[in-house]
């Protein structure tokens, strides 16, 4: 497996961006309101990208604004209003944005549900947020990508993605009666790598980059904000993990590395390829998973176009 990375897991996203000149680029990351997102959003701005940074409320979205430009008054940045549990939110926020070119989006946003919760369309919350919020976001901004020269989509995923190890169609989303939180993470995650290699697939030809990173193991973030145990497991462990800007880099570094035909389709841990689960592999399964969604989101009045 080749790896050309200068990196490694104790790089930080700055680390990645030093001497880097993002200036004419346009990047969504979402769930930059704090952890992972708010550092990934903070470090390509100060790169000179224009940072669309979405958070799940005007009240995050206004502190995240000051917060971002309180670390670098001079970057580009906006904030908008997207939930992810909400396909109305997601579609209101594409069709409010101003650019009419988007050079990459880094769908970062997640979540772990420590019980069973539905989002605003009946789908199971940790899916719904991780996987259909994001497919949705994709699909309608296609056309805005494919207008960059050297468009990127990188999917936040997990090492989490191998449990499950097949998706499992007849438990997606995961009905109440089946639900186990970090079954659902997992099916969620394995979702993540499956849009991304199925987006390599369907849109390389097109001109588009897509990959999905494990972050790094329990990083600070806000993942775990409806689990007081989920919460406190990550305070308990967050002196021997990765701090927020280190697990950032790696969402970073797939948004930026020269090498396109390195990153395109592949699984990125500690800025650099990594082996993923067999089941990532099975065009098949990505297939269907794609179809699946298109299905949901036609039956919910949504055709992502």
């Amino acid at each position: 497996m080749a790896n050309t990375s200068p990196f490694n897991h104790r790089s930080s996203a700055d680390d990645v961006l030093r001497n880097q000149n993002l200036s004419g680029q346009v990047i969504i990351v979402t769930g930059a309101n704090t952890g992972i997102g708010f550092e990934t959003a903070r470090s390509l701005a100060a790169a000179g990208a224009t940072v669309i940074a979405t958070c799940r409320s005007t009240e995050k979205a206004a502190a995240t604004q000051k917060r971002l430009m309180l670390a670098n008054p001079a970057s580009t940045v906006e904030t908008a209003v997207m939930d992810l549990s909400s396909l109305a939110s997601v579609s209101d926020f594409c069709n409010g944005l101003a650019h009419s070119k988007i050079d990459v989006i880094i769908c970062n946003a997640g979540i772990v549900a420590p019980k069973y919760g539905e989002t605003k369309e009946g789908f199971e919350q940790t899916v719904g947020v991780c996987h259909v919020g994001h497919f949705l976001l994709v699909k309608k901004l296609m056309p805005r990508l494919l207008s960059a020269p050297a468009p990127r989509v990188v999917m936040v995923s997990s090492e989490s993605h191998r449990v499950p190890p097949r998706l499992n169609f007849d438990a997606l989303p995961y009905p109440e009666s089946q639900f186990r939180p970090m079954k659902s993470y997992g099916q969620a995650k394995l979702c993540n790598a499956l849009m991304a290699m199925e987006l390599q697939r369907r849109f390389a030809d097109q001109g588009l980059t897509a990959c999905y990173v494990h972050p790094g193991t329990m990083v600070t973030t806000d993942i775990g904000r409806d689990s007081a145990i989920v919460r406190f497991a990550m305070w308990l462990v967050s002196p021997f993990t990765k701090t927020a800007s280190q697990g950032a880099a790696t969402s970073v570094f797939c948004a930026t590395w020269d090498d396109r035909s390195e990153l395109g389709g592949n699984y990125f841990s500690h800025c650099a390829r990594a082996k993923p689960s067999v089941e990532t592999a099975n065009v098949g399964v990505a297939g269907r998973l794609w179809e699946l969604s298109e299905r949901w989101l036609k039956e919910k009045g949504y055709s992502g176009n």
